[in-house]
């Protein structure tokens, strides 16, 4: 899963991109504020999500605001989660790995726990030429004693039936609902956009035109994650429960 905190599609425009079937979220969030109306599927055959992926239609650079993924740009979160201290290197790094004939960017994501490491994630971004941001998999391990023990969660569009999703639409919209991922049993996170267009303060500095976005997983019902994107920088805030993690560095990539 694209996620960050651990124990990171639209109708209309969206659809259209990349010469995309509809990719709309069929699965609400708990308690969620998705659009009425959204069908109900059993989660676990993904329903009738069938992106039509065209490696024609997406671009070499991911340059959408709100997730502005040039080589070189880094992230460094830090926060509790369960009175733990949590600090997370977020990293573009100068590699492409293709993807369903894609070349895809390739973001380092590095969990450390109370300074020891636990987990290591190597995850895959294209932009199409609308500006959707798309993911396209991801190879993960959790660590424990500094030594790799799980890769649960791994997957690859295009491999064992699993399917890619957007993970930022190039013009969010309030009630946007969207799959991110479809690997069945393994990575079903879907997103929905809550808020466009606010103002979000953290020690770092005072971010505007910020677009905050709820995420859950039929995998883990219980569990919703809300993330703030700020124009420019990308994720600046992120909450799940009393846990919650800020940006406290941010380097610029080339």
């Amino acid at each position: 899963m694209e996620r960050r905190i651990r124990t990171a599609i639209v109708a209309g425009a969206v659809v259209a991109a990349a010469g995309a079937g509809s990719v709309l979220a069929t699965t609400a969030p708990p308690e969620s504020s998705a659009p009425e109306g959204t069908p109900a599927i059993d989660p676990g055959d993904g329903g009738t999500y069938a992106p039509d992926i065209d490696p024609a239609n997406f671009v070499e650079t991911i340059d959408n605001p709100y997730l502005p993924y040039a080589p070189g740009t880094r992230w460094v979160y830090e926060g509790e989660s369960e009175g733990e201290l949590e600090r997370i290197e977020v990293e573009v790094l100068h590699e492409r790995r293709e993807v369903m004939g894609i070349s895809a960017v390739v973001v380092r994501d590095t969990v450390y726990v109370d300074g020891e490491i636990a987990e290591d994630t190597y995850d895959w971004f294209a932009q199409d030429a609308d500006g959707n941001v798309w993911y396209l998999g991801e190879d993960t391990h959790e660590y424990e004693d500094g030594e790799p023990v799980n890769a649960a969660g791994a997957w690859e569009a295009g491999v064992d039936g699993a399917l890619p999703g957007i993970v930022m639409p190039a013009e969010p919209e309030v009630g946007d609902a969207f799959r991110q991922e479809y690997d069945a049993g393994e990575a079903e996170d879907m997103g929905e956009i809550l808020e466009v267009g606010v103002s979000k303060s953290i020690g770092l500095g005072d971010y505007d035109d910020v677009v905050v976005m709820e995420h859950w997983t039929p995998l883990e019902p219980d569990i919703l994650e809300q993330k703030w994107y700020a124009a420019g920088v990308g994720v600046i805030y992120e909450t799940e429960g009393d846990n919650s993690v800020e940006l406290i560095e941010f380097t610029p990539g080339d």
